[in-house]
């Protein structure tokens, strides 16, 4: 079992991903986002993931560097994108 820093990095590397799907995806949204900011994943209603992250945050900060939390209100389920696939035995 993970322990609670294991467990928020990891799910923070899958917000990040996420992220940059989405910013891949609305490049509008890229522009409102200040050069050289920090950017910290926020999760509405997950308290002690989004403390870990304003901490782990303020200890990267460098200079004077913006740093902007970017909160996730809502996530849909993750999906295989697989749309056919074949199965070979190998006896």
């Amino acid at each position: 079992m993970l322990d609670n820093k294991n467990r928020f990095t990891e799910k923070n590397t899958i917000l990040v991903k996420e992220f940059d799907r989405y910013v891949m995806e609305h490049p509008d949204f890229a522009e409102q986002l200040p050069d050289n900011a920090l950017i910290v994943m926020q999760m509405e209603g997950d308290d002690e993931f989004n403390k870990w992250a304003r901490e782990t945050a303020t200890k990267m900060a460098e200079g004077d560097n913006p740093i902007v939390y970017v909160i996730i209100t809502e996530i849909k389920p993750v999906r295989s994108r697989i749309e056919r696939l074949k199965l070979e035995l190998v006896a």
